[in-house]
């Protein structure tokens, strides 16, 4: 039996979070088994689908988020005057790294690029592009890095599974 009085509910978690909220916590929340809250999910994504509606509901870092349709940032950057703060070339490839070999250490990364990377580090942390994962079990315990739900947020992934694989990005 599917209970959509509690879509709203759904809804409603969807946008009080504002991050990504697994299907399982908001079965929780409302008290109701997490496959019903995934095929409420699949019903207001239908729904969102119209083109006069200004959000969509994406699935992205193992959860659900309420997001403005792409197509209309441009009208909401207008709005929140916000800027595009983009990463510089070192940073995105020091990313790069990082995504597809974690957990590696700073070191690691180093040999990999050829340059120190003390500094592109401080800044993927801050921006929370990445965090500290351990320490590796080596001479001087160094820490291994890896990245965060706000990576996968930022490139619309759900998690690193969905990352392209090394020959699809040689294509």
């Amino acid at each position: 039996m599917l209970y959509f009085k509690f879509k709203s509910h759904v809804e409603a978690l969807l946008f009080a979070s504002g991050n990504p909220i697994a299907a399982k916590k908001i079965a929780q929340i409302i008290e109701l088994p997490e496959e019903h809250v995934e095929l409420l999910i699949g019903q207001l994504i239908l729904e969102m689908a119209d083109d006069n509606r200004g959000l969509t509901i994406v699935k992205v870092a193992a959860g659900y988020q309420l997001c403005t349709k792409p197509d209309l940032s441009d009208v909401v950057k207008k709005m929140a005057q916000v800027q595009d703060t983009k990463l510089s070339l070192a940073a995105m490839e020091t990313l790069s790294i990082i995504a597809f070999k974690q957990p590696i250490t700073k070191h690691e990364i180093e040999s990999i690029r050829g340059v120190k990377v003390d500094k592109v580090i401080a800044t993927l942390v801050e921006r929370q592009m990445i965090k500290e994962t351990g320490r590796k079990e080596a001479i001087g315990r160094p820490i291994i890095y890896g990245t965060t739900d706000e990576f996968l947020k930022s490139f619309g992934l759900n998690d690193l599974r969905d990352l392209p694989s090394l020959a699809e990005l040689l294509s």
